[in-house]
């Protein structure tokens, strides 16, 4: 009897907790409200702004700037928008979180706003519209409507972006779904290393230097000597095929993490690829100085020739390309929990 009476009781306190954790999951909130003045709309979670999607005029794409964890603490590199003391200045085209190609029909949509301004040969995204905002069960829902243009501005690809943002306990995910779609005439991606989806993250993630960077002071000046101490550099990454560090660089792999310290909080950045993108499992142009993009498309450039790819969409047909970003807060991710984390993003997006 008494028996019964603990296994009724120990039933009774896994209800209880299963429905407490559930109530949990159902309270996050995840806010989206635009500012049209302002050229971005802001998505908050559970009061804190976790990022802001946004067309400034001098980028020439539309990004997700800037990008905090569940703490508060941002994961992005500041410069050129909001430069912060002890950052590089290098490729001021890296902002935020992005997805545009280094040689699109030939034109560079990758490097265009190098030097902050518009190269007369490259490429521009150009923010249409906000088309949809949705909450649903802990997720907001952002769908938006940008174009590809040419220098003379005409558009090849109208492109249709859906972010899905969410949160689970002190991690944050991003999912974006982009369809790009030809418009009267057929776009080949030709084979570049210089692409495809990334993020420039914060300096204390990168990779320490061997060699030295020049960083800028207070005032936005680069120093004239380079700093080779690395203080607060912390950033290591590690991909789903095992490898680490910059040897990562080049190879394929369904996920990447770097991961790192800033101010004593344990991060983890991972982004996954998914099974149905082209050319999965992905190439990473991944570098140490802060670079962390995913480029399913630049094979001449990462097999030394030896294999090319030259992806193209005839006219009027489309490609969907999906990606998710993982951003945990306080401790670092294991191999087991990005397994999983990718594995139900394969699943979500067909």
């Amino acid at each position: 009897m008494k028996l019964r009476i603990l296994f009724f009781h120990l039933f009774a306190v896994l209800i209880i907790l299963s429905c407490s954790k559930r109530s949990g999951e159902q309270d996050t909130k995840v806010s989206i409200s635009t500012n049209q003045k302002e050229r971005r709309a802001d998505i908050v979670i559970d009061g804190k702004l976790f990022t802001s999607y946004c067309w400034p005029d001098d980028v020439y794409k539309p990004v997700l700037y800037p990008v905090f964890t569940a703490s508060g603490t941002e994961i992005t590199r500041g410069f050129p928008l909001k430069p912060r003391t002890g950052e590089q200045t290098d490729h001021i085209h890296q902002v935020g979180i992005w997805l545009n190609y280094g040689n699109v029909n030939g034109i560079d949509f990758w490097g265009n706003g190098y030097r902050g301004m518009k190269e007369p040969a490259g490429g521009e995204i150009q923010h249409v519209r906000i088309d949809r905002i949705e909450s649903r069960k802990g997720e907001g829902i952002l769908v938006t409507t940008s174009n590809w243009l040419v220098p003379g501005g005409k558009v090849i690809l109208n492109e249709r972006s859906e972010f899905h943002f969410s949160a689970k306990g002190n991690t944050r995910i991003i999912d974006r779904i982009t369809k790009l779609t030809a418009t009267d005439t057929t776009v080949l991606f030709k084979d570049t290393k210089e692409g495809f989806f990334a993020v420039r993250v914060a300096r204390q993630l990168e990779l320490p230097s061997k060699t030295g960077v020049n960083l800028i002071d207070s005032t936005g000046t680069p120093s004239t000597q380079k700093d080779t101490l690395n203080t607060g550099v912390t950033g290591n990454y590690l991909s789903s095929e095992g490898l680490q560090g910059e040897s990562v660089w080049g190879t394929r792999a369904a996920w990447m993490d770097l991961y790192g310290i800033i101010n004593d909080e344990k991060i983890s950045v991972v982004i996954c690829d998914h099974p149905k993108n082209p050319g999965f499992p992905t190439y990473w142009h991944a570098r140490g100085y802060g670079l962390f993009s995913a480029n399913p498309l630049g094979w001449k450039d990462f097999t030394q020739g030896k294999e090319e790819f030259n992806f193209k969409i005839k006219e009027k047909k489309s490609a969907t390309f999906r990606y998710r970003v993982i951003i945990s807060s306080g401790t670092y991710l294991s191999t087991e929990e990005i397994n999983r984390l990718a594995a139900d993003f394969g699943k979500r997006y067909k």
